[in-house]
């Protein structure tokens, strides 16, 4: 056990530097997808969006990830959401990535904000600051994402799926990964 434990810490301490190096904002990461091709349109129809300027994943043999995001109703914020994730597999390195999350209406808005929501598998690979992702969730959805960094990232989608379309922009980081994991999501509105 104590070797399970050196191993976590150990990917937390390489996640930190990554987390704390990109600052939360919001503005440029919505920039960022908004001219990012396909996930662009998606601002124009989505009821709403969990945006994520920074996630912070590292993994060595035992994985987490962690980012703070804001949700929006047809452009405006209603709350903010915190993503974490443990993961268990074969995994090595580090990265950093900005997230979004479109619903495609108010069901799939209030499905996520209603309390604790999860995506059930994640498959990634990134190298440095170019990244590809696909991801599936518990209730059958999908979505996937590719980018070449910040500064010229691209993305296709296969449409919603259970409501939901997730995109992914690498921020940098190299990491080596095939584990499985759910990303876990908590929600709290705005004070009025």
């Amino acid at each position: 056990m104590p070797t399970v434990f050196r191993t976590l810490l150990a990917a937390l301490l390489v996640c930190l530097p990554i987390h704390a190096s990109y600052a939360e904002n919001y503005e440029a990461a919505m920039k960022v997808f908004q001219n990012a091709g396909e996930s662009g349109a998606y601002f124009e129809t989505a009821h709403g969006y969990a945006l994520f300027p920074t996630i912070g994943k590292a993994g060595l043999g035992i994985g987490g990830a962690r980012g703070k995001g804001k949700v929006y109703r047809q452009g405006t914020p209603i709350g903010d959401t915190t993503m974490t994730q443990l993961t268990v597999g074969l995994q090595l390195g580090a990265q950093g990535y900005s997230q979004i999350i479109f619903f495609e209406n108010e069901a799939a808005l209030e499905q996520f904000t209603s309390g604790n929501f999860e995506f059930g598998a994640q498959a990634t690979a990134v190298a440095l600051t170019a990244g590809v992702s696909a991801e599936a969730n518990t209730g059958g959805g999908t979505a996937a994402g590719a980018s070449g960094g910040r500064n010229d990232a691209t993305t296709t989608s296969r449409g919603y799926r259970k409501g939901m379309a997730v995109f992914t922009v690498a921020k940098g980081g190299l990491m080596y990964e095939a584990s499985i994991g759910g990303q876990k999501f908590s929600y709290e509105p705005l004070k009025q």
